[in-house]
Parts: structure tokens; C-alpha cells; sequence
């Protein structure tokens, strides 16, 4: 059993190892005149592809089993085996061209490639330049504005006051009420200028305040202000000048009283074109002292002024003063101007 196993076992193995040697030999040469035509073709004429991953294991797989079964009676095909093998690796992996001839370089491909021309920015549109071009006519310049007299007034019911035959009783009586304090006074003629519309039909020129108490230079005004500003003195400015100096108010200096025109930059007739409005730029005491209205006044005529100022509101409708504008930077302007409800403006 043993010697007729081990006959079966070794004589047929050779004979058909030597076949199938023998056959894959006579094979092989027809499978490399079909491969090689392909495969020794210069890359320049025809670009041979790299074979897929699948390949390469197919390739080595048959010689590898050709090994596995040849027998020690083979080396002649095994080493036609390894010579076509490496054969074939070579013409299945040709050297790789240099990146400069075929294709660019993995760090040419991740970096980006520099624009072949520098971009030019977008030019503004041409709509603009007309903008910058001069006018063709020159701008004129603004028409100046007429002058106060030239400028129609608005209209005001006073401007048509004018003196009587016979003094009203209220005059009379106002002029009673000045010599009772003390004003000295003087009658004076109607003023009147219908083209303005300045109207004082009963005026009077103050020559003082009151006892003792002048007012300089001459003061032209209607006879209501010029009560209010006697009052004004001999109550407010008289008590406070005591108080503060401990002297008396011997004089009043007076900037402005009946002014024929109109208020400034509009067209409404000013308080002194009635002779109803008084603007006093100082007050002089009995020791020579003179406090002058300013807009920096020193720390204890500050005080006086401020306290005659605000006293001021209520007797008269309309104080302004430094502070106020421009154009009472340097004086008090009290005034009777009739206002609804008998309220006051006082800045």
C-alpha cells in the first residue's frame, strides 16, 4: 500500500510539471510579441497610460503560481520566468518624463498661477467729469438785500396816531403822575414819518429822573415809558445801588430812546420808533463811581447789574441785555412793547 501510494505520488508529478512548464514556455513568447508592439511605443508618438492598481497583482500573479508548481527539474524556466517578469514591469512602468516636459509638479498644481497680465482698475465713468468742468456761465452772486428804509414795513396801528386839538385826559394825567415823582420834563412837538411809520404824538424830553437823579443826554420818549423808567430808577436802581455800594444813583446814562427805525434784520418797526423803548449803557453814584453794562462787567458791579436786570422784568415787557445778542452786547434795553396777556420777554 505504502510503495504503491508513493509510485502514484512521484511518477505522475513530474510529467506534469514539465507539461505544464513546457506549455506556459511556448506561451510566453506569444503573449510578448503582442504586448511589446504596444509597449515599445516612444511616449512622444503615443502616451502609454499606467496600468490600473488591478494589474500589477495579475501580472505577478501567474509567474508566482509558476514558481509555486515548478519542481526542482525546472530552473531553465524559471529563470525565462523572472527575465520576462522584469521585462514587463519595465515596459509596464516606464521612467516618469521630467515635470518641466509633461506635466507640472504637485507643487506647481497646489500654488496658483500668477495672472499673465496685471489687472487695470475700471475707469470712472465719463458722466463725471462734466462736474469738474467750470460752469459754462458764471454764478451770480446773491442780490443784496435792501437797505432797512428801502424795506416795506409791516404794518403797525400806531403809525397812524397823530396829536389832536386838545391833549387826551390820559396824557394830562401822566404828566401829573411825572411831576408828583419829581421828572423833570419838557412838552415836545409830534414826530411822525408816514413812510417808516414812526409815530410819537405827545412826546415828552426828560431832563431827570426824579430827585437827584439825572439822565443824560436829552431823552425823548412817549409819556408812559418815560414814567416807567422814572419808577425804574427811584425804586430798583436807587435801593440796589444803596445796598451794594452804599452810595446813592446820582445819574443815568442813556444810549438810545426815540429812533425812527425799524428792528434790525426785519421788517417790523422797532419799541423807538414810538418812543416806547430805552436802552442804558451806565449808571453813575453819588462817589463817582460809574458801572458801565458789558458782557465781563467786574465781580460787584456783576452783581448790581444782574439784580437791577432781573428787577427790571415786569415793569417792562421786553429786557435784553449782554447775553441776549449781538446788538445789546453793551446795554440794557427795556421796553413797553404790548404783549398778549400782559406777559413779559426777558433774556
Amino acid at each position: 500500500m505504502d510503495q504503491s501510494s508513493t509510485q502514484r505520488l512521484d511518477q505522475p508529478r513530474r510529467p506534469r510539471v514539465k507539461q505544464r512548464v513546457r506549455a506556459r514556455g511556448k506561451q510566453q513568447p506569444k503573449q510578448t510579441p503582442q504586448e511589446t508592439p504596444e509597449q515599445q511605443t516612444s511616449p512622444a508618438e503615443v502616451p502609454v497610460p499606467e496600468p490600473r492598481p488591478t494589474d500589477a497583482p495579475k501580472g505577478d500573479a501567474a509567474p508566482a503560481e509558476e514558481q509555486k508548481t515548478e519542481g526542482p527539474g525546472g530552473p531553465d524556466a524559471s529563470n525565462q520566468l523572472n527575465e520576462e517578469k522584469s521585462r514587463q514591469a519595465k515596459q509596464a512602468h516606464p521612467e516618469p518624463p521630467e515635470p518641466s516636459s509633461r506635466e507640472p509638479s504637485t507643487e506647481t498644481e497646489s500654488e496658483p498661477e500668477p495672472p499673465a497680465e496685471v489687472p487695470i482698475p475700471t475707469q470712472r465713468p465719463d458722466t463725471t467729469e462734466p462736474e469738474v468742468q467750470p460752469p459754462a456761465v458764471a454764478p451770480q452772486p446773491p442780490e443784496k438785500p435792501a437797505d432797512a428804509g428801502d424795506q416795506q414795513m409791516i404794518p403797525d396801528p400806531r403809525s397812524a396816531d397823530r396829536p389832536g386839538e386838545k391833549m387826551p385826559a390820559e396824557e394830562v394825567a401822566c404828566r401829573d403822575r411825572l411831576k408828583a415823582l419829581g421828572v423833570e420834563f419838557e412838552e415836545h412837538s409830534a414826530e411822525s414819518n408816514p413812510e417808516i411809520g414812526c409815530s410819537i404824538p405827545y412826546p415828552v424830553v426828560l431832563k431827570s429822573l426824579g430827585k437827584s437823579i439825572a439822565i443824560a443826554p436829552g431823552t425823548e420818549l412817549n409819556c408812559p415809558m418815560a414814567e416807567a423808567a422814572a419808577r425804574f430808577a427811584a425804586e430798583i436802581v436807587q435801593p440796589a445801588a444803596k445796598a451794594e455800594f452804599g452810595a446813592d444813583l446820582k445819574s443815568i446814562g442813556q444810549a438810545s430812546a426815540f429812533v425812527c427805525r425799524p428792528r434790525h434784520g426785519t421788517g417790523k418797526l422797532s419799541e423807538h420808533a414810538f418812543g416806547n423803548a430805552l436802552d442804558i449803557a451806565s449808571f453813575t453814584l453819588s462817589d463817582g463811581r460809574k458801572i458801565e453794562v458789558g458782557p465781563t462787567p467786574p465781580e460787584k458791579d456783576a452783581k448790581f447789574l444782574n439784580a437791577v436786570r432781573k428787577a427790571a422784568c415786569g415793569p417792562f415787557k421786553t429786557v435784553l441785555g449782554p447775553g441776549a445778542d449781538a446788538d445789546h452786547g453793551l446795554h440794557f434795553h427795556l421796553d413797553l412793547e404790548p404783549r398778549r396777556h400782559g406777559g413779559t420777554f426777558c433774556q
